[in-house]
């Protein structure tokens, strides 16, 4: 018994089989979650930041935990993190879209189906329902795909992200500015011959 706990434990957190990796996505998508609304809370309690700042502050700190575990514990990411960080951002771009709009589709075509009302559903379960169905599909149809398939995957477009970082962090023109003066250094000092 001892040994098949063991193995279920060490499958849990190595095996890259689908129930294994949903396993630790689900786990690593709840703590950051609970990073996300306790960094929200405190920061609108305690340091009395205002409701929309509080949580743009805790969405962002949940979103860093979730790929920094998702890299190291979910999905054994195996290229650079400059390309995760691109491609996290996209695809959390797209799942911020998707949930967005989709609540808000579904949402109004719920409510047109009068019949719910007759049933005891109210304006604010049209929205519970829409949220918890479009949030559903969008987690598991966009982001645990896209994030074990591409976020953490090494793919082509790593080089293009890498370059985006280097752009935007001014390290490109570091290197080429420093490679320009290597070069002009190497011209200007006569050879001993």
């Amino acid at each position: 018994m001892n040994e098949k706990v063991k193995k279920i434990g060490s499958n849990i957190l190595n095996s890259d089989q689908l129930v294994f990796t949903f396993i630790r996505s689900a786990g690593a998508a709840q703590f950051a979650s609970w990073i996300d609304l306790g960094t929200g809370f405190v920061l609108f309690a305690f340091a009395h930041f205002a409701p929309w700042i509080s949580t743009a502050i805790g969405a962002f700190a949940g979103g860093v935990i979730n790929c920094i575990l998702n890299y190291r514990f979910t999905f054994h990411g195996s290229c650079p993190w400059k390309a995760v960080i691109v491609k996290y951002a996209l695809v959390w771009i797209g799942s911020l879209l998707l949930n967005s709009f989709g609540t808000e589709l579904l949402y109004y075509g719920l409510s047109k189906w009068e019949w719910l009302e007759t049933i005891g559903f109210k304006r604010d379960g049209y929205f519970a329902a829409a949220r918890l169905i479009i949030s559903g599909v969008v987690s598991l149809g966009w982001n645990f795909i896209l994030q074990k398939n591409f976020v953490y995957q090494s793919r082509g477009f790593d080089k293009h992200a890498i370059e985006f970082v280097d752009l935007i962090t001014g390290r490109r023109y570091a290197n080429h500015h420093k490679h320009s003066q290597d070069s002009i250094s190497e011209t200007s000092i006569p050879k001993e011959s």
